[in-house]
């Protein structure tokens, strides 16, 4: 094998070797072998074994169970946030005389950064953990490997519906952590406003909020509203998915990966933010240098 994949390398360009040996050295650090867990678990769902009603149903349940399940606990943060924020933002604004930029700081802290990476975090620590420690109870207790000796394949079968079936239930929670925070959160505040009297001396009314929050939404706002959560679910799923798969058969390890599943969920979120903040970074630039 070794002596043929040599005379393989020997018939490549000096350009082919170099993309050959990189590519060889990116399947050797974690993050490569995740990519590619990710693109056999999404080429999984397009194979010829593939059962229509069951890998539906499977999707659904990991859906349910990662989006559904969480929402009390979602919703009653992303409540207490909004109003923080909501609170915070015109106060702010306020005694600096820039009431013109609420919705722009509205828009910047809750749906365009913090609401999408609180919601990664929470689904990262409870659902990517679970995800973990299932899919590692199946490889301690030697049942991956029984069906892959059945010959049902343990990727279309375990991983593709947490991978897809997590990323849709990313995506409407993104959505409605952003909804609550800004919908609920303005309850709360009109609450707090009506019991202390006003004590917060806040003129804050659904009207003015909304309409600013919608004229500060760009296209592009709308596009990572989409483009984050599903970014921030594939990483999760496929992360907890590795870590899981790839442990000793030790039950004691079975803990281990759940737990560096989620740390490492949160680091990886973390860059991808800031990878994706760069299109808004470079649109900051861009204004500036307009204004200059």
């Amino acid at each position: 094998m070794e002596r043929a994949e040599d005379k393989n390398n020997d018939n490549l360009t000096l350009l082919g070797k170099i993309f050959h040996k990189l590519g060889m050295s990116i399947m050797c650090i974690t993050i490569g072998q995740q990519i590619v867990l990710l693109f056999r678990a999404l080429s999984s769902f397009f194979s010829e074994s593939r059962s229509f009603k069951t890998d539906s149903k499977n999707i659904i349940l990991q859906t349910f169970f990662t989006g559904v399940e969480i929402f009390p606990v979602l919703f009653v943060v992303a409540t207490l946030f909004g109003a923080i924020v909501i609170v915070e933002v015109m106060t702010m604004t306020g005694k600096m005389g820039f009431s013109d930029v609420v919705g722009n700081l509205m828009v910047v802290v809750v749906i365009r950064e913090l609401g999408p990476i609180l919601t990664a975090f929470l689904i990262a620590g409870r659902s990517g953990s679970s995800l973990s420690t299932y899919v590692g109870g199946m490889v301690i207790n030697s049942e991956v490997d029984a069906l892959a000796t059945m010959g049902v394949d343990p990727i279309r079968y375990l991983v593709m519906p947490g991978l897809i079936g997590g990323t849709i239930a990313t995506f409407i929670m993104t959505i409605i952590f952003s909804a609550s925070a800004i919908g609920a959160g303005f309850l709360v505040i009109k609450g707090l406003i009506a019991i202390t009297g006003n004590a917060l001396n806040l003129q804050l009314t659904w009207d003015y909020l909304s309409t600013e929050i919608l004229s500060a939404m760009t296209m592009m706002d709308f596009v990572f509203i989409v483009i984050k959560p599903l970014v921030f679910g594939c990483i999760i799923t496929t992360n907890a998915c590795y870590q899981a798969m790839n442990i000793a058969h030790d039950i004691r390890q079975v803990p281990k990966a759940t737990g560096k599943s989620v740390i490492k969920s949160f680091f990886y979120i973390v860059c991808a933010d800031v990878v994706l903040s760069i299109f808004y970074f470079l649109d900051y630039f861009n204004e500036i240098s307009k204004i200059i």
